[in-house]
């Protein structure tokens, strides 16, 4: 198959920079080069770099720039709000809630604190992927010190009713944390309305650099420190800051969410015509997560008797950049444990097709997309023994 059109359909991976950001990144890697942390004029105006920048975050999320500490990324974020909240309340309890659904970053951090004589309940969630927070009222013990449950999950594109488990939180005297990592730029987030006492995200999900994140710390909310070392964040995130990765996330989050009241409807048209088009025209097709309590750019479809990375490298060959769930799972040969949370079983679970979009992309590359995809499927069925099964 020869190579028609480049179509880049996996935003929930990572975006491109925006040209915008790229800019204002730019200075900081030459001639405004100097540490934050240092006395004369050219530390000084990176160190108002980043305090803008953290200003511009704080405006995009409903906060103010003293409850924000820059990361790494979303995983760091996720990793110091769990991690250190469980370290601060260690004497009033040791039991976490999360969902069956989170990304890794937040599973993996619960499993590797029942190592450390925690105990986590991981709530179940219905076919949609919702969790209800009726559950979570229900998991409540005297021991729990902490509930996470992520805005919008990064596979199915579900949106959960965090304002719903935040009150449930609260009403219990216990800190909510989300991870927003993919609902920044694509809906509205306001860490007052959501309830959030820790929120997490990442600049690569909404056209900033990869490498740059920030965890949202109501004040008041106890959290350990995570690095030691220098006096960087108010004491408690050692390191010398990514100055020029901070500017640009600044920028970033400005201009997705001043973008969003038209970006939003406009990715939520595409998204509905991928879908409409995809389950009209290939059969045994089921459609993941919540039909309209989902992210405006999320497409997340399994279909019966295929693999997905054989609909992944067929689409590569035409240009078509999609995936099968999780690009920090893409390796693994397990089915994604969202889908069977969700109640796929795992062959039909391993067939899972993500399609994310985003502020690039135009109604040709979801006609390209509907042109090539159902040829691809009718291939693969043809030749797969798990037809011959069924």
């Amino acid at each position: 198959m020869e190579r028609k059109r480049s179509v880049y359909m996996d935003h929930a991976a990572t975006t491109p920079v925006r040209p915008e950001v790229a800019r204002a990144m730019l200075p900081y890697f030459s001639e405004r080069f100097g540490n934050p942390s240092s006395l004369y004029a050219l530390a000084r105006e990176a160190k108002e770099a980043v305090e803008e920048a953290r200003g511009q975050v704080a405006a995009a999320i409903g906060a103010t720039p003293e409850e924000i500490y820059f990361t790494s990324g979303g995983t760091e974020a996720d990793n110091w709000a769990i991690k250190g909240t469980a370290a601060a309340r260690r004497k009033k309890g040791d039991h976490i809630i999360t969902s069956s659904i989170e990304h890794h970053a937040v599973l993996h951090t619960c499993e590797n604190l029942e190592k450390q004589g925690y105990r986590v309940t991981y709530l179940p969630v219905d076919e949609f992927g919702r969790v209800e927070p009726g559950s979570v009222e229900a998991a409540i013990t005297d021991a729990t010190i902490l509930i996470s449950v992520m805005a919008a999950n990064n596979e199915i594109g579900t949106i959960q009713p965090v304002r719903a488990i935040a009150e449930v939180a609260h009403d219990h005297k216990i800190p909510f944390h989300t991870d927003a990592v993919q609902a920044i730029g694509t809906f509205p987030v306001d860490v007052n309305e959501m309830g959030a006492d820790l929120l997490a995200l990442s600049a690569h999900k909404f056209g900033g650099p990869k490498g740059t994140g920030a965890l949202y710390v109501r004040r008041g909310t106890r959290v350990g420190t995570f690095m030691d070392g220098g006096a960087q964040e108010r004491g408690r995130r050692a390191g010398t800051e990514n100055v020029p990765g901070i500017v640009g996330l600044g920028r970033a989050i400005e201009l997705a969410v001043a973008g969003m009241p038209q970006n939003a409807p406009r990715l939520a048209a595409m998204r509905d015509r991928l879908i409409r088009g995809i389950m009209d025209a290939i059969p045994d097709t089921r459609l993941n997560g919540h039909p309209t309590e989902r992210l405006p750019n999320n497409v997340n479809v399994a279909f019966r008797y295929v693999e997905g990375e054989s609909i992944l490298l067929m689409l590569d060959a035409l240009g078509v950049a999609a995936s099968t769930g999780s690009a920090c799972t893409s390796a693994s040969l397990e089915p994604s444990h969202v889908l069977t949370s969700c109640g796929l079983a795992p062959e039909h679970a391993h067939g899972s097709l993500r399609l994310t979009l985003g502020y690039a992309n135009t109604e040709e590359d979801v006609d390209y997309v509907l042109e090539v995809l159902p040829g691809i499927i009718e291939r693969l069925r043809a030749i797969s023994p798990l037809r011959g099964e069924a």
